[in-house]
């Protein structure tokens, strides 16, 4: 029996190792087999591992090759301010980003003195919406108004600051009245009201009128 299974193993090509266990059955190994599954492991490894070795010679010589034609950086100063230019002088400063919006530092400070000219301009370009209400061009009046009453709360808070304690409380109220006036305007501009629109812009010009002759 053992013979047989030999024969027929060498017939296949494949070696089997025949091991008799006393009177029982013989067993049998392809121990052929499990030495070229190795060898191919074996073979696979080795290819894998020289296939690194060459990557990293490579990758070595690029870059010392790289290092070798680098140039020193110099480094210079620091970049001068962006800022500069009228109103924007801190614009590299930090932001409290942890504050309301309308509480966030975001224009430039001026003295007492420069703030109520800034606001006298800013006073004209709210007059100016008077033309974008004749033409009903809604998008136009709410955007000036907006951004120029922005400026003016801005402004008007800095000199009621300096004020002595007496004047506060007076510009306050034609302050928070002007203010109210103008949010009015706003709201007739949205809801694209020609008529509300032109009793609004009256009296935000007549609180307006009554704010700039606080100022001096």
């Amino acid at each position: 029996m053992a013979q047989a299974v030999a024969s027929m193993a060498g017939l296949r090509g494949t070696s089997l190792a025949v091991t008799p266990v006393g009177n029982g059955p013989v067993s049998a190994t392809r121990t052929g087999l499990v030495v070229r599954a190795q060898q191919s492991e074996n073979d696979t490894s080795r290819r894998a591992m020289i296939g690194l070795i060459a990557t990293g010679l490579a990758s070595g010589s690029l870059v010392q090759a790289v290092l070798a034609e680098a140039k020193p950086i110099k480094l210079g100063p620091p970049p001068p301010l962006s800022g500069g230019l009228p109103g924007t002088d801190n614009s590299d400063e930090a932001r409290d980003l942890d504050l309301p919006l309308k509480n966030r530092f975001f224009l430039q400070p001026l003295t007492p003195t420069e703030a109520a000219a800034r606001a006298k301009e800013s006073a004209k370009e709210i007059l100016n919406v008077k033309e974008f209400i004749d033409k009903k061009a809604w998008p136009y009046v709410q955007n000036d108004l907006r951004l120029k009453s922005e400026y003016l709360r801005f402004d008007l808070n800095t000199i009621i600051a300096a004020k002595p304690k007496d004047e506060k409380k007076q510009l306050k109220d034609l302050t928070g009245k002007l203010f109210q006036n103008m949010a009015d305007l706003d709201y007739a501009a949205k809801i694209k009201s020609s008529a509300d629109a032109e009793k609004s812009y009256a009296a935000a010009v007549s609180s307006l009128n009554d704010v700039l002759s606080k100022l001096g």
